[in-house]
């Protein structure tokens, strides 16, 4: 049975590729960006199956109308992918009020009017998959991309509520966390503050080298993972499962090494 797919950020990248695949099945696909130029090729390859529309995620009114026209257009919404965003590289003191809020306000703010803007579709057919691309981002972090981790910890937080608060209309929610793939989002789609000079050997000590997947072979994963009956919470996407999982048993090595601590902040318990 095909789907109907409602996609952020589609002229490149992960949102591109996950747009072609579900067009490649038979799927229908409302695919949106900034600008549509670059989707022409969509509707000459596929017709009618794809409805492009132009759309910036930090204007609310827009994301709601965009989420009205592809309603009218096909009908329900059965996947929603919020892709849309981008990453703002800065040492925390170096990032600038204007840069911090722009960051915010399209990897959190726009997923979440997104969100909103589906949610009375989904609740209405009683079903649906939203799935939140936080990143590996959204689960650990490193120096110099503060903004960008920020914008994605706070995404993975709103959904963690938002999947309990829906799972009983029959929405299922996921966060899709890719680590580092051949994409134009470090040479495109990032932006950098300006350099402070005491920060300039922590920026050469702290650039980090990542092991790069090959995007195209993240679309058989996340078809798999629309079609599930039950889909996970979480999802990553290449191999970061090792360091991922070192990450978190040193927190929690940590929080135990201080149990003491915290018990004896509770207090005497009265009864």
């Amino acid at each position: 049975m095909s789907k109907t797919w409602f996609i952020t950020g589609t002229s490149t990248g992960f949102g591109r590729l996950w747009t072609e695949a579900a067009l490649e099945r038979g799927d229908r696909v409302v695919a949106t960006a900034r600008t549509t130029d670059s989707l022409k090729d969509l509707t000459d390859r596929f017709g009618d199956a794809v409805l492009p529309l132009e759309l910036d995620v930090t204007d609310r009114e827009g994301v709601f109308a965009a989420v009205d026209r592809a309603v009218q257009r096909f009908g329900r919404i059965d996947v929603v992918v919020n892709n849309a965003g981008y990453g703002h590289f800065g040492m925390v003191e170096e990032l600038t009020e204007r840069e911090l809020r722009q960051q915010l306000e399209t990897n959190f703010f726009g997923a979440v009017w997104v969100t909103q803007a589906v949610l009375p579709v989904l609740r209405r057919q009683g079903s649906g998959h939203i799935l939140q691309v936080t990143s590996e981002g959204g689960v650990r972090a490193y120096p110099g991309i503060g903004a960008y981790h920020a914008s994605k910890w706070a995404l993975e937080g709103i959904t963690e509520s938002l999947a309990q608060e829906v799972a009983g209309f029959g929405i299922h929610v996921t966060c899709v966390e890719p680590g580092p793939y051949r994409t134009d989002w470090l040479d495109r789609g990032s932006r950098h503050s300006a350099q402070h000079p005491d920060y300039a050997q922590t920026h050469v000590d702290t650039a980090a080298e990542f092991e790069i997947g090959e995007a195209a072979a993240t679309k058989p994963a996340v078809l798999a993972l629309v079609d599930a009956e039950n889909p996970p919470r979480r999802l990553i996407l290449g191999r970061l499962f090792p360091t991922i999982e070192a990450t978190y048993q040193e927190r929690l090595q940590t929080w135990r090494d201080w149990q003491d601590v915290s018990v004896a902040a509770f207090g005497t318990q009265v009864n």
